[in-house]
């Protein structure tokens, strides 16, 4: 039996239990914090450069009490969910116009993929002129290093529905419109859910950079003042503090999409 179980755990696509999964998640997560430890508290790095994690509870635990830190956590949350939500209004249209016409494919998707190898930062002396250094700017930064990457998500997602689903409604009776509304829309949600839950996590990596210019507020201005000082204990504790937030969001994705669509195929 334990040899038909090991046998499994490298199945291609095999399936392990749940218990066997999460243990090997915290493993995972120990091990990390564990090497961590080695390196900072065994003085094989110097605490400038990697701080204990000590050093890093005792800074997250003190900015806990500081009113500046909520200010900040709150600033860039509503800073990633504007970027993103103007990107998801946006760029799903775009992307089911160009995954389900081919003109419209033509149109935008050669376009897009073009742009999208430009790096948004390189974009930033653009937005400062174009825009200024006030809040917008920030969201628009945020907004350009995720458009592009959803508007080909999107698209691929539309293409993903099958075409004898389509054609099958066809033969039923059903209106152009009618296919577009009642078949292809519902048949892609699950997969533009997933993509909308990835394109939250490049808004938050896209975080730090709308943050580097003009910023006098937000976990990213945070780790840039905490650079200067040289407290990397402070920019540690942003950082993780940044990839909670993230992987609480993602959850929350995850536990939507199993709600709204049990049937499709989703991660755990």
């Amino acid at each position: 039996m334990k040899k038909k179980n090991n046998r499994q755990l490298f199945k291609i696509r095999g399936e392990i239990s749940r218990k066997a999964y999460l243990i090997t998640v915290f493993a995972t997560f120990a091990a990390i914090l564990a090497f961590w430890s080695l390196l900072s508290y065994g003085n094989m790095v110097s605490a400038t450069f990697l701080p204990s994690p000590g050093k890093v509870w005792q800074s997250f635990t003190t900015n806990l009490q500081d009113a500046d830190f909520w200010g900040y956590v709150g600033i860039s949350a509503y800073r990633v969910l504007m970027g993103y939500l103007l990107t998801c209004l946006l760029a799903i249209p775009l992307g089911i116009l160009a995954g389900t016409f081919k003109i419209f494919e033509a149109i935008i998707v050669p376009v897009t993929e073009f742009i999208r190898y430009m790096p948004a930062t390189a974009f930033i002396p653009l937005i400062i002129v174009w825009i200024g250094l006030g809040e917008s700017a920030k969201i628009s930064v945020i907004f350009v290093g995720c458009f592009f990457q959803m508007v080909l998500m999107v698209a691929d997602n539309a293409k993903s529905v099958s075409g004898d689903l389509l054609q099958a409604s066809y033969t039923l009776g059903a209106s152009k419109i009618q296919v577009l509304r009642k078949v292809l829309l519902p048949a892609l949600l699950p997969d533009l859910m997933n993509s909308m839950r990835l394109i939250m996590g490049w808004a938050w990596s896209y975080l730090v950079a709308a943050e580097l210019f003009a910023a006098s507020s937000g976990l990213g201005f945070m780790i840039i003042r905490a650079q200067r000082y040289m407290q990397t204990e402070t920019i540690f504790m942003a950082i993780l503090i940044i990839g909670l937030l993230g992987l609480l969001i993602d959850r929350l994705f995850a536990l939507l999409n199993k709600k709204l669509f049990p049937w499709a195929e989703g991660g755990r």
